[in-house]
């Protein structure tokens, strides 16, 4: 359990000096630095409900929220990649990206909330 914590706080202070470093190199530019910002609050978020999923008892309103926290911030960080790919992209390249991640969040949504293992 110990090393499971450990493992845990290393990856944080890790992400957390990628993404000093990566606001350093934007040189103060208000979409590089925004970019970083909400993608590695996204991250934080996205781990704090993870763990409140894994923690939570079976049929639990407590996990119930805790996945609908899961989808929105997984929603959320492919957004926010898929703009900032999507800038660098000539417009057929783009729309393929945005229908790619499109599809993955409503797949998402239908494998956590409507798809349901062993009920026929």
């Amino acid at each position: 359990m110990a090393s499971k914590a450990a493992t845990t706080c290393i990856g944080f202070i890790l992400l957390t000096a990628s993404s000093i470093a990566a606001i350093h190199r934007s040189h103060g530019e208000i979409t590089e630095t925004s970019f970083i910002v909400v993608s590695y609050l996204s991250l934080v978020l996205l781990f704090v409900f993870l763990r409140r999923f894994e923690e939570a008892p079976r049929n639990s309103p407590a996990r119930g929220g805790a996945k609908a926290g899961v989808w929105v911030v997984t929603a959320l960080l492919a957004a926010v990649f898929s703009w900032r790919v999507s800038a660098l992209m000539p417009w057929p390249v783009d729309a393929i990206i945005w229908v790619m991640a499109t599809s993955t969040v409503l797949g998402g949504f239908y494998a956590l909330f409507l798809h349901h293992p062993g009920v026929d």
